[in-house]
């Protein structure tokens, strides 16, 4: 859907809601009882399947700077980076930085994503993400610049998941990384082992990568446990990151496709057109993809 049609289609859905009857009509419906899967929170649309931000997004701000930001655009799930919580944070550390999560209105749901070179850093990602207290580990088995998946260290996360029932969720990278860089890749790798171990689907760079992110979530779904939120300009290397429906991605089939497949975990904006003045950029990002989710309901 093109913004411009979009635009179109929700004046003329606030025009309809004008009419006392059919508002009444409207109210009613969302009376309900949602279906089953549903992560749908209110009439509005709000909090449609834990809309969040991946903390990378905020790699040149502080804390305090991100969680003002994120409580002024009325998001409230955050996937933790170590910037903002160092690996090795201790209970004192951990306990100030959940009270300043608490008192933005900020759920950390995950911890991520987390380069894991050798079983060392298996044993200290999946402590940090226990001590954290979080049920999810969005981590990559190897090294920026490796060629080959691990699979000492993939074992390793194995045991891990089975120790700790945390789940892992491997990040893809796209064309910018020769391992996993698509959906496909990491599904090969995990099908056949715990299943808490699944795919953190970046759509933006899977699409990069010149596979159908849509038809990817359908496909993995099973496995798919953290959701990347990318608008890119084109399927190639060349595509670069742009705000959430400027792009070649089709939103309102993907939001559809994710209630097809009654996915219930996060869907977490990850802006990377301008990170050293991303704020304009995440507000209409956000702004769009909520109104997508109303009009697509």
């Amino acid at each position: 859907m093109k913004r411009r049609t979009f635009l179109r289609s929700t004046l003329a859905g606030a025009a309809i809601l004008a009419s006392p009857t059919l508002a009444l009509a409207k109210a009613e419906e969302a009376d309900k009882p949602l279906k089953k899967n549903s992560t749908i929170k209110s009439p509005n649309g709000e909090d449609l399947f834990h809309l969040g931000m991946a903390g990378y997004t905020f790699n040149k701000f502080d804390l305090d700077r991100t969680l003002a930001f994120m409580k002024k655009i009325d998001v409230h799930y955050l996937c933790i980076k170590d910037f903002h919580l160092p690996l090795d944070a201790d209970e004192a550390q951990i306990a100030a930085f959940k009270e300043k999560l608490s008192a933005a209105g900020v759920v950390g749901y995950g911890v991520g994503p987390i380069y894991m070179k050798d079983v060392a850093a298996v044993d200290r990602a999946f402590a940090y993400a226990q001590r954290v207290g979080v049920k999810l580990v969005v981590g990559v088995p190897g090294v920026w610049g490796d060629t080959a998946p691990n699979y000492e260290v993939m074992d390793r996360m194995e045991q891990k998941v089975r120790e700790t029932d945390i789940r892992l969720a491997i990040h893809l990278h796209g064309p910018d990384l020769s391992l996993y860089p698509d959906a496909t890749s990491i599904w090969q790798d995990v099908k056949d082992r715990d299943a808490r171990m699944g795919i953190c689907l970046d759509i933006g760079h899977n699409l990069r990568y010149g596979s159908d992110s849509i038809r990817d979530l359908k496909r993995y779904a099973s496995r798919v446990f953290d959701i990347h939120l990318k608008d890119v300009t084109a399927p190639t290397k060349a595509g670069h990151a742009i705000e959430l429906g400027r792009g070649i991605i089709d939103f309102p089939a993907f939001i559809k496709m994710l209630r097809k497949v009654g996915y219930e975990g996060s869907v977490s904006l990850e802006y990377e057109k301008d990170m050293n003045d991303p704020f304009i950029g995440i507000a209409e990002s956000v702004g769009y993809f909520k109104a997508v989710q109303y009009a697509t309901r």
